[in-house]
């Protein structure tokens, strides 16, 4: 089975580069989270690592999660990998960045927040659609409220509505806009980066990060539990995923 991740080393290694390469949509699937993952476990405590990029092979970053494995059967599995992934980004002392282009929804937004610095192309999609179907984003209801305050995430969380690359760096979503994020990405880590002592840099991170992962790591596994054994015993929120699948017009019952 060939892997829906590319995966290289670049700037005498010190650089790694991960893509997320699966056409079209470079959906969030599990194998896609495994992948990433797996990726990320193997490096973040490389010391000779002083950067991680992510960004995807195609004109868009993600069209999200597999709405499939968000059904009951698969979904305490699928929320317990990707979080699991999303807070080994979290937690990460080697500092993430991510370059996003094209759409970039659901979970792989979700992902992208996970990233430490994000550089987005103004003309980019971003959004978290999830109510339109019934349910709600859990990575998301955690890091978006640290990144644009409360209101703000609650705004885009509840309406599900998206946002230009151009407002999501307005508001603190991602750090900067740019025609290239790929290549605007790589400059940051030139310039401040890689002229860096890596173990420095690595106690830098974790002093200026220490009290937000903790706070999304605590609030994760709660949102987590009320996702599984309250949202998903509601009526309404297998009929969203289930009428998404079918694509027929949804029937809320409001229960």
């Amino acid at each position: 089975m060939t892997t829906p991740l590319k995966a290289w080393r670049e700037s005498d290694g010190r650089l790694l580069r991960l893509r997320l390469d699966r056409p079209k949509a470079n959906l969030i699937d599990a194998q896609m989270i495994a992948a990433l993952d797996l990726a990320f476990a193997e490096q973040v405590d490389n010391p000779h690592v002083a950067a991680i990029l992510l960004d995807a092979e195609g004109p868009h970053f993600s069209f999200g999660a597999s709405v499939e494995e968000h059904l009951p059967d698969q979904c305490a599995d699928m929320l317990a990998g990707l979080h699991r992934l999303v807070m080994r980004m979290v937690e990460s002392p080697t500092p993430i960045l991510a370059a996003v282009r094209g759409q970039c929804l659901g979970g792989g937004l979700e992902v992208a927040l996970a990233a430490h610095l994000m550089f987005v192309a103004p003309d980019a999609t971003l959004g978290q659609p999830e109510m339109k179907i019934g349910v709600f984003a859990p990575a998301a209801s955690c890091l978006l409220p640290e990144l644009i305050g409360p209101a703000r995430a609650l705004d885009l969380l509840v309406s599900g509505r998206s946002l230009s690359g151009a407002d999501a760096a307005g508001l603190g979503i991602a750090l900067a806009a740019d025609d290239d994020p790929e290549k605007a990405a790589l400059a940051y880590i030139a310039e401040h980066l890689l002229s860096k002592s890596t173990s420095s840099l690595r106690f830098a991170v974790k002093a200026a990060r220490q009290d937000y992962v903790m706070r999304v790591r605590d609030k994760l596994a709660a949102v987590e539990r009320l996702y599984l054994e309250e949202l998903m015993k509601t009526r309404d929120a297998v009929e969203g995923l289930q009428a998404f699948l079918a694509k027929r017009p949804v029937k809320w019952e409001h229960c």
